[in-house]
């Protein structure tokens, strides 16, 4: 009976062990599409679909022409949203600059120094939060 546990347990542990590798793969494989190029992950992408459905000349340069202009779609859609990006976060930058200046004019000087030592604290705080989640995404 002991040796049965023995060899379900060690089946169960070499088939777990198994898979981590195979997720440590693909998150590999992921990491490496996101250091490319558009242009190399379109030719990565034609290759492998190349092989797996046995394209010919005439559709291997379709599809590059396909995946050259979702290509160019996708970088104008992220010029776009950096853009965006961009005026929100000095919109609410512009808007904290006039509740500070209002807070400032409401409160005593004693009153204020208090409240801007507050604000740097929870603003530290919230880097610090910022910088341990940062750290543990790329550990997972």
């Amino acid at each position: 009976m002991k040796k049965l546990f023995i060899v379900a347990l060690a089946i169960v542990s070499m088939a777990s062990f198994a898979q981590d590798k195979k997720d440590g793969s693909k998150r590999a494989q992921r990491a490496n599409m996101e250091k490319m190029t558009p242009q190399e992950r379109s030719a990565k992408r034609l290759e492998k679909m190349t092989a797996d459905l046995n394209l010919d000349a005439k559709q291997q340069e379709k599809v590059k022409q396909l995946f050259a202009e979702q290509d160019a779609t996708r970088e104008s859609q992220k010029a776009e949203m950096k853009k965006k990006r961009d005026q929100a976060k000095a919109k609410m930058g512009e808007q904290k600059q006039k509740m500070d200046d209002k807070m400032t004019a409401i409160l005593t000087p004693e009153q204020s120094a208090k409240w801007k030592a507050n604000q740097e604290k929870m603003k530290d705080k919230m880097q610090e939060r910022r910088g341990k989640r940062k750290g543990d995404a790329g550990k997972e």
